[in-house]
C-alpha cells in the first residue's frame, strides 16, 4: 500500500470501528445535552444578557437552567421513544434543529406556533428562495455530523420488563433533577420567563415541537367540520335602491409592506410617487393584526380582530367575504401568493401565481400586475355588484429583487440574491424600496383601470398584511411574536380611493376622511369599515370600528 494513503485509510478504519454501545437513555441524554448546550445560542444570549461571567451567581444560574432544560427534554423524549424509533427520531430532530437554528441565528426567528404554521404553509417556490448555500456549513455542523454519530451507535439489548422499570426510575430521577435545578434559581428564572415570555420560543427543539403540536391540534379541530357561519342575517341596506350603477370594490391585500418605508407616510424617499399624483387617501397610523400572513390575513377578514384575538375561533368561522356573499354580493379572490388562508372558502378563486404570461411571469413567479391582467373584461361581464380581492406577492422576502421589473430598479446598489447575509444593509433597503415602488405602480394602475371603466361605481382599499424588519437591531424578515415585534413589523400602510359615484351613493365625505387619515387605526377596523362602505346591514357591524362612519351621511 502507498504509505501516503495510510493515515487516511487509518482514519477511515477508525470511523468504521466507531460503534459505541449505549443504552437508549444515555443516547437521549447526550442528544439533549447537545440540543441545550450547542443549539440554543439565541436563548443563552438573551437569558444571560447583563450577567457577568466573573460572578458565581451567573455560573450557578446558567448551570441550573441548562440542567433543568436538559432534564425536561429528556423526560419528554423518554416518555414516547423506545429503542426501535429513538435513532431515526433523534436524527430527524437533529436535522430539523440544524435548519431551525440557522434561520434563528441568521434572521432572528422565533419558533412559536404561528411560525411553525408559516413553515408548514410555505410552498416550494418560497422554500427555494429561502434556501442558499450558506446553510450547508451550518447544517453540516449542527445536523449532519451529530446525526452520523447517532447512526453509528449500537443500542444495548435489555429485557423488556427490566427496561420498563429502568425507564420509570430514570424518568422519576430526571423529574427530581429538573425540579431541583429550577428551584435552585427559581426566583431569577421565573422572573425571566414571566417578564420575557417570548423566550420560550427560543428553546430548541422544544419550541418547534410544541408549536407543531398546537398547529396539528388546531387543524384537527378545524377539519372536524365545516366553518361556522357568520352574518347569515346580512343584507343590502335600503339605500341600494337609489344607486345609479352596480358597485365594484377592489380590496388589495398587500404583502410585507411596512409603513416606515412608505412615501405617503413621510419616508425620506418617495416610494409612492404615482399614488401621490392620484391624491389617494393615505392612512398613516395603521397597526397589523399579526406579523405574518398566516395570522394577519384570517384576522384581517374576521370580526374578532386583534382586540379579541382567538386563533381557533377565527379559523373555525367564516370570514367577511362570506358575510358579503350572504348579503348577495358576488365575491372573487385573485391570488398571486400562497392562498387565502381559508378566508375565501366556498367562494370563487383564481390562482395566478403560475400563470403563463411572457412579460409578467418568469416560470416560477409572476409580478403583481398579473392580478389585474384581464380584470377589465371580467368586470364588464359582471352585470351586478362585485367585490374583488387581489392578494399580492408584494415585498415578500428575502428575494426582494425578484418583486419588481428592471425599470423599477431605481435605488442602487441592490441586493440581487436571497441570501441577505451577502449584502450590505443599504443594498437590502434599496431592493426593498424598489419593490415598494412597484407596489405603488401596481396600485396606481389598478386605480386608473377603475377610473376608466364606466359600468360600476368603484372604490379600492389597499392594506398590507404585516411589515418587515430590514436589519434593525440585527433582525430581518418578519414573524416575531407580536408582544416583542418591532414597529417595522406591525406598522403597515393603508390607502383608499373612491370614484365620485361610489362616494355620492354612500354620502361619503372624502374631505372628512382626509382630515381623519392620521388618526390611529388597525386591522380591526377593516371588517366593519368594508360593511359600512358597502352598506351591508348585519348584527356583526360595529360602528365604532368603521373608520368611514363619521364621514358618511
Amino acid at each position: 500500500m502507498n504509505t501516503s494513503l495510510r493515515p487516511a485509510v487509518s482514519m477511515l478504519d477508525r470511523v468504521r470501528a466507531f460503534r459505541p454501545q449505549l443504552s437508549v437513555e444515555t443516547l437521549l441524554l447526550l442528544c439533549c445535552a447537545f440540543f441545550i448546550l450547542i443549539c440554543n445560542e439565541m436563548f443563552w444570549q438573551q437569558a444571560l444578557q447583563g450577567r457577568e461571567w466573573t460572578q458565581p451567581a451567573t455560573w450557578l444560574f446558567a448551570s441550573a437552567v441548562a440542567v433543568g432544560l436538559m432534564a425536561l427534554h429528556f423526560i419528554a423524549f423518554a416518555l414516547v421513544l423506545n429503542r426501535w424509533v429513538v435513532k431515526p427520531v433523534m436524527i430527524l430532530l437533529l436535522m430539523v434543529t440544524g435548519m431551525a437554528t440557522y434561520y434563528m441565528q441568521r434572521y432572528g426567528v422565533f419558533f412559536d406556533s404561528t411560525m411553525v404554521r408559516n413553515v408548514l404553509a410555505t410552498d416550494v417556490k418560497e422554500s427555494r428562495e429561502l434556501m442558499s448555500l450558506a446553510v450547508l456549513p451550518h447544517l453540516l455542523v449542527y445536523g449532519v455530523l451529530p446525526s452520523l454519530l447517532v447512526w453509528r451507535v449500537d443500542l444495548k439489548l435489555t429485557n423488556r420488563g427490566q427496561a420498563i422499570k429502568r425507564r420509570i426510575v430514570i424518568i422519576l430521577a430526571a423529574l427530581l433533577v429538573a425540579v431541583g435545578a429550577i428551584l435552585l434559581v427559581f426566583q431569577d428564572f421565573s422572573a425571566l420567563m414571566r417578564n420575557h415570555r417570548e423566550m420560550r420560543h427560543l428553546i430548541t427543539p422544544g419550541n418547534y415541537i410544541v408549536g407543531l403540536i398546537k398547529v396539528l391540534k388546531a387543524d384537527t379541530v378545524k377539519a372536524a367540520g365545516p366553518r361556522l357561519a357568520l352574518g347569515k342575517d346580512a343584507r343590502l341596506a335600503p339605500a341600494w335602491r337609489q344607486h345609479d350603477k352596480p358597485t365594484l370594490l377592489v380590496v388589495v391585500v398587500g404583502e410585507t409592506a411596512r409603513a416606515a418605508n412608505w412615501g405617503l407616510s413621510g419616508y425620506a424617499r418617495q416610494t409612492t410617487p404615482e399614488l401621490a399624483a392620484l391624491g389617494v387617501l393615505n392612512f398613516s397610523r395603521v397597526e397589523s393584526c399579526g406579523t405574518n400572513t398566516e395570522v394577519s390575513v384570517p384576522c384581517l377578514f374576521s370580526p374578532f380582530g386583534r382586540r379579541n384575538y382567538d386563533e381557533d375561533k377565527i379559523r373555525q368561522h367564516e370570514s367577511l367575504l362570506n358575510v358579503l356573499d350572504h348579503a348577495g354580493l358576488k365575491v372573487l379572490w385573485r391570488d398571486n401568493q400562497s392562498g387565502c388562508k381559508g378566508v375565501c372558502t366556498g367562494l370563487e378563486t383564481e390562482w395566478l401565481d403560475s400563470a403563463k404570461h411572457p412579460k409578467l411571469c418568469d416560470g416560477e413567479r409572476c409580478l403583481d400586475e398579473i392580478l389585474i391582467d384581464g380584470l377589465d373584461e371580467r368586470i364588464r361581464k359582471e352585470k351586478g355588484s362585485l367585490v374583488v380581492v387581489l392578494h399580492q406577492l408584494g415585498n415578500h422576502g428575502p428575494s426582494y429583487y425578484r418583486r419588481y421589473p428592471a425599470d423599477m430598479r431605481r435605488f442602487t446598489p441592490t441586493c440581487d440574491t436571497s441570501d441577505l447575509g451577502k449584502c450590505s444593509r443599504e443594498a437590502i433597503v434599496n431592493s426593498y424600496d424598489n419593490a415598494l415602488l412597484y407596489t405603488d405602480h401596481f396600485l396606481a394602475k389598478t386605480i386608473k383601470q377603475l377610473q376608466a371603466q364606466t359600468s360600476h361605481n368603484a372604490a379600492m382599499l389597499y392594506v398590507s398584511d404585516h411589515g418587515e424588519s430590514l436589519g434593525e437591531k440585527g433582525i430581518f424578515l418578519h414573524g416575531l411574536p407580536y408582544a416583542i415585534a418591532p414597529s417595522e413589523q406591525t406598522h403597515v400602510p393603508m390607502v383608499m380611493w373612491a370614484s365620485n359615484g361610489f362616494a355620492a351613493n354612500r354620502g361619503m365625505d372624502v374631505d372628512c376622511l382626509k382630515r381623519k387619515a392620521d388618526e390611529p387605526l388597525s386591522h380591526d377596523y377593516v371588517f366593519s369599515s368594508i360593511l359600512g362602505m358597502l352598506q351591508v346591514e348585519t348584527k356583526l357591524y360595529e360602528r365604532e370600528f368603521d373608520f368611514t362612519a363619521s364621514c358618511r351621511k
